[in-house]
């Protein structure tokens, strides 16, 4: 048979395959995934848990015209590589190479592009009713996990597509974990069926008992209402038929051919149906079938030993999950509330120190946002860890729940900036934008480190909403010397300078000074300003420069459009201002995958980029 996997160059190719050349090939590609994410990092666990799961979607339909939508996107690798992507995989993630997540623009076969959690459902319902009312002919799958159940968009899609009975196939793929382990009453629902006896398989024998006798038969003219029973009392979780989607499984998702079988005869049923499959995340790889979580998103690693090569450094997530345990030590109102991401954020030794303080929503930012403000108005303290990228769904919670009254929140927003890898996504350049509008919420960004420790403790204090926002990682300048208090609304003048000032925020400080370097070797000494408060801004200082006649840049790892550089010239024009100014940042385009390094020379945000916009003012 040869080395299957190098003769697949397009989808049809899976349909020449028997069940043995199917099973050879996905033994093929794990060995080709793991070896190829070793080097370049990536998504291994959730990938490995979904190879006989998507070469039997391959199997079961003509992706030449039927459309098939993948949630979150990370499981996405397998399909790439057999719809003529696999010899790129070397530059997965990287500058300029291939996507870690679907995309539109960079196959035909990615239906729909993905990043974020919960979406599939109401995607596919999307294109399928679109494909009826142009009466086109094609079917479409929606791929969701278990845990991106816990996203109240995927309920709300549910909701919908039960209820108008749109033609759809939802492949529910069960492997208890989203990143982290699953939590909730949804998931709790899912381990029942798991261990609980087959809900199909008594039915099947109920009915075939009934149709046994003539009493039987006569009986089985009113089965529903017996069946609707049986369900009630013996799988209550069995909630999707009662939403009106047509539920088969558990099954095997590794098995190829009943899954095959399932989702031939699912295509014929009209109206939705979910099928319920049981997949293993990290399987294959006896170190991610140990530890999934640690596999998730992984950096290149050693195939022998399964160890990362990491530079142990001290991280801004571990600074937060340490000063979360001392805020949590000398406070018992603090609490931590994180969406499904506890590892991440910083907070694993939080949950284990404080578990009746830790609370886990899953994936379910709004909820948390809600949650936390609801904790706040009846006197607990509370902090929520999220992702910049991910605190943008919750928006309308922030304003209307939280900043509306008041309430003393804390946002803990991770990943601000460049994320790098993940791409368009995941990038956390819209936070200062869409957080600085907002009456009462206070945000700050510390500059190094220690400031994150400082700003936690401080903002723990503040009897309003406050958001601190910082980066992916650790410190990129070695000469930065952290401030030693926080006053409201103040700025920090690290450098007195003529003729120009930076005022940067959090991680862009560095740059700057770095940038500084360079620039006074060609004789230009600017000002260095940490703009410590994105909101509210220092009038003050704002306006001593207007005074003594500096130009301005501002500098922030944020878009330029509703960014900080936007306040902070709508109030140099309110002073007077007449100097020269100009304010870096992210263009008005999204950020696409790649090294940090790249993304930050591209949008001019690097130190060269920095020096060179110094320069062109001053010339």
């Amino acid at each position: 048979m040869g080395n299957i996997l190098n003769n697949i160059k397009s989808p049809g190719d899976i349909h020449e395959l028997d069940t043995e050349e199917l099973y050879k090939l996905s033994q093929e590609i794990r060995t080709f995934l793991i070896d190829s994410v070793s080097k370049t990092g990536g998504h291994l666990s959730s990938n490995l848990g979904v190879v006989e799961l998507t070469l039997s979607l391959y199997k079961s339909y003509n992706l030449e015209k039927d459309k098939i939508v993948w949630d979150v996107g990370h499981q996405t690798y397998i399909h790439k590589m057999l719809s003529g992507r696999k010899d790129k995989f070397g530059t997965l993630r990287k500058y300029q190479g291939l996507c870690g997540f679907p995309k539109r623009c960079e196959s035909k076969y990615d239906a729909f592009g993905a990043g974020h959690s919960s979406t599939s459902i109401s995607a596919a319902v999307g294109i399928a009713r679109a494909r009826d009312v142009l009466k086109e002919d094609f079917d479409v799958v929606a791929v969701i996990g278990d845990g991106a159940l816990t996203g109240g968009m995927a309920l709300e899609a549910l909701n919908d597509v039960g209820f108008n009975k749109t033609n759809l196939t939802i492949v529910l793929n069960d492997n208890q974990m989203s990143i982290s382990k699953n939590v909730g009453g949804l998931s709790n629902h899912l381990n029942k069926l798991r261990v609980g006896p087959g809900y199909n398989k008594l039915k099947e024998d109920i009915s075939s008992t009934l149709n046994g006798s003539s009493i039987g038969k006569v009986l089985n003219n009113s089965i529903h209402k017996v069946k609707d029973s049986i369900k009630q009392l013996l799988v209550p979780s069995m909630f999707f038929e009662g939403m009106g989607i047509k539920y088969i499984g558990p099954i095997d998702g590794h098995d190829i051919d009943m899954m095959n079988d399932v989702l031939t005869k699912a295509k014929l049923i009209n109206g939705p149906v979910i099928v319920h499959v049981i997949t293993q995340k990290g399987r294959g790889y006896e170190f991610a079938e140990k530890n999934p979580n640690k596999y998730h998103g992984v950096s290149p690693f050693d195939l022998e030993s399964g160890e990362t090569n990491i530079n142990p450094k001290k991280t801004y997530s571990k600074v937060f999950g340490d000063t979360m345990i001392e805020l949590a030590e000398n406070d018992d109102r603090v609490v931590a509330i994180t969406a499904a991401m506890p590892d991440g954020t910083g907070l694993k030794e939080f949950s284990k120190k404080y578990p009746n303080r830790f609370f886990d929503v899953g994936i379910a930012e709004e909820h948390a946002t809600t949650l936390a403000a609801g904790m706040a108005s009846a006197g607990l303290k509370p902090i929520f860890a999220v992702y910049s990228t991910f605190l943008q769904r919750a928006f309308d919670q922030i304003i209307h729940d939280v900043c509306i009254q008041n309430l003393p929140v804390i946002f803990a927003i991770d990943r601000a900036g460049i994320v790098g890898e993940d791409g368009e996504t995941h990038q956390g350049v819209f936070d200062l934008s869409y957080l600085s509008q907002i009456p009462n919420l206070k945000v700050l960004a510390p500059k190094h480190l220690d400031e994150l420790s400082l700003m936690l403790k401080w903002a723990i204090k503040q009897n309003g909403p406050v958001a601190i926002r910082y980066p992916r990682g650790s410190d990129c300048c070695d000469e930065i010397i952290p401030i030693s208090e926080i006053n409201y609304g103040k700025w920090e003048k690290i450098i007195e300078g003529e003729n120009v000032a930076i005022i940067a925020t959090g991680k862009m400080v560095q740059h700057s000074l770095i940038a500084r370097r360079k620039l006074l070797e060609l004789g230009y000494n600017p000002t260095i300003i940490n703009a410590t408060f994105i909101k509210p801004l220092d009038l003050k200082m704002l306006s001593e420069l207007v005074q003594k006649g500096f130009n301005i840049v501002t500098v922030e790892d944020n878009m330029v459009n509703g960014g900080f550089g936007s306040y902070v010239l709508m109030e140099l024009n309110r002073m007077g201002f007449n100097g020269e100014f100009r304010a870096l940042g992210f263009k008005d385009e999204f950020v696409p995958h790649g090294d940090v390094t790249n993304l930050y020379k591209d949008a001019g945000l690097d130190p060269k980029g920095i020096k060179d916009c110094i320069v062109e003012i001053q010339e």
